[in-house]
């Protein structure tokens, strides 16, 4: 009995603990740029997991996988673990895996090319994250800011490469 009343006094706090924890505010970032390109074309050109080297200049390394869902890349020397959740002929979706002791911002990235005429497509970027470990609301839009900026640069450096810029 003296077990069952401790478990049951246990509950309580346990809720309180949880609602402590900060909610998750997931924001997404939408980005598009027209490419006078087909989109076969351009995915041949920049949807390779690793082309993001070319296209972030960051270094990449497949670390795991054939290239197709479940590969996992190493960017940046290491510093940030990216895991190929999705994937079409023309498009891919990638999360960051949480890490022991780090918050978790469920990160996922998903870049397509989609088709607009025969001879002309558009290269679509959305990522999705939780913001909620940012201080306020400033810093939270400075994050997003930032991310948006560093995305759009590559679309527009993946738009020079399909085009042969």
């Amino acid at each position: 009995m003296k077990r069952l009343f401790a478990r049951l006094l246990a509950i309580p706090t346990f809720f309180v603990a949880s609602a402590a924890i900060a909610q998750p505010e997931y924001v997404t970032i939408k980005m598009e740029i027209d490419v006078a390109k087909p989109a076969a074309e351009v995915w041949a050109a920049v949807g390779g997991f690793c082309d993001i080297s070319e296209w972030l200049s960051i270094e990449c390394e497949i670390t795991s996988g054939d290239g197709g869902i479940g590969t996992v890349r190493s960017l940046a020397g290491g510093r940030v673990t990216e895991v190929l959740v999705g994937q079409t002929e023309l498009s891919q979706g990638y999360t960051m895996p949480a890490v022991e002791g780090a918050f978790y911002n469920l990160y996922h990235g998903f870049v397509e090319a989609r088709p607009v005429t025969a001879t002309t497509s558009k290269l679509i970027y959305t990522l999705m994250l939780d913001v909620s470990n940012l201080a306020d609301q400033a810093a939270k839009d400075a994050d997003v800011a930032r991310r948006r900026a560093t995305f759009e640069r590559a679309l527009a450096t993946m738009k020079g490469i399909a085009e042969g810029a």
